[in-house]
């Protein structure tokens, strides 16, 4: 699969780096990679035979390292920190001559990505991960999903690429999908660098993970000769892709101009609602959320407020 010569790629081209900013010479500099707080890191020097001295040099700092060289000619760094990452190179301290470049980097390996999932609309599911710290290192994400009682009965094939906007993002959406299956599909996310690999799994649960956006445009008007009266009237939200297939339920939350006190009317199908009994001549601010109509899933964030006061006479 793609995905796997994609990762396959990304770990080899973590063994050597071939150009830097910090030497003009074309001779090519070996990245190495090394965990924060690590006991010992050794910079290993190719020792010409006969055993020639080896004379270490910080490119960072500009400074010959005199602490940490072994008689084999490699360098140990003591518990691995950020001050010491950066350019390092080995030469023959008879002649001079460079006999190893390093470019070193210090960080952390992934470790097992944290996974949400959620539905806007019926089919489409996206979903997103974090790590819990940040590896200070190059990390890619592969994601694909799949049906896991299939592998239980010895059924392959069904393995999907969780497709993702931009190469390696901390985000996929699920193309492929069987709407109304009550089996859950199992995404695994895998993190590397250059340190390790950790994935993560999510069972997505179609009818849980639905989740439609606020809707839209809610009015607020006063009936013409109604007092105490209110008509409120909103749009469901554009990215709820098919409501003639899938409808949507609504619940209204109100409350007085200078009240922290909120009221929420029961369920109703209509994008248009009447609101009744409240006070006359006071400005009431109201909100509206969506909700899946078999009550799949969770009510929508509340959409922003619209604000009216009911009709009064001349």
């Amino acid at each position: 699969m793609q995905w796997i010569l994609s990762l396959l790629m990304f770990l080899l081209s973590g063994l050597i780096v071939s150009a830097s900013t910090a030497w003009t010479s074309e001779e090519p500099i070996d990245c190495q990679y090394a965990r924060l707080g690590e006991a010992r890191v050794v910079l290993t020097c190719p020792v010409p035979e006969g055993g020639s001295r080896v004379a270490w040099k910080n490119h960072t700092t500009s400074e010959t390292v005199l602490n940490g060289v072994q008689k084999d000619g490699s360098l140990v760094l003591q518990n691995a920190s950020l001050a010491q990452e950066g350019e390092y190179s080995c030469q023959d301290a008879s002649t001079g001559q460079t006999l190893r470049r390093i470019h070193l980097r210090m960080g952390y390996p992934p470790e097992k990505p944290s996974i949400h999932c959620r539905s806007i609309s019926y089919p489409v599911v996206n979903c997103s991960w974090t790590l819990a710290t940040d590896t200070l290192l190059p990390t890619s994400f592969f994601a694909s999903y799949s049906f896991p009682w299939r592998h239980r009965h010895g059924l392959t094939g069904d393995v999907h690429q969780c497709k993702q906007a931009v190469a390696g993002s901390h985000s996929c959406s699920l193309t492929v999908l069987q709407m109304f299956s009550t089996d859950p599909y199992m995404l695994n996310v895998t993190a590397v660098n250059p340190l390790g690999t950790a994935s993560g799994f999510f069972l997505v649960f179609l009818d849980q993970i639905i989740q439609p956006d606020p809707p839209e445009n809610v009015t607020v008007s006063p009936i013409q000769g109604k007092k105490k009266t209110l008509h409120v009237q909103w749009k469901a939200p554009s990215s709820w892709l098919y409501p003639e297939y899938f409808p949507l339920q609504y619940i209204i939350r109100y409350s007085r101009d200078g009240s922290r006190l909120n009221r929420t009317t029961r369920p109703i199908e209509q994008t248009s609602f009447t609101l009744t009994g409240i006070r006359s001549g006071v400005t009431y601010h109201i909100q509206v959320a969506a909700k899946d109509f078999l009550d799949n899933g969770e009510y929508s964030a509340w959409s922003l407020p619209a604000s009216g006061a009911s009709w009064e006479p001349e």
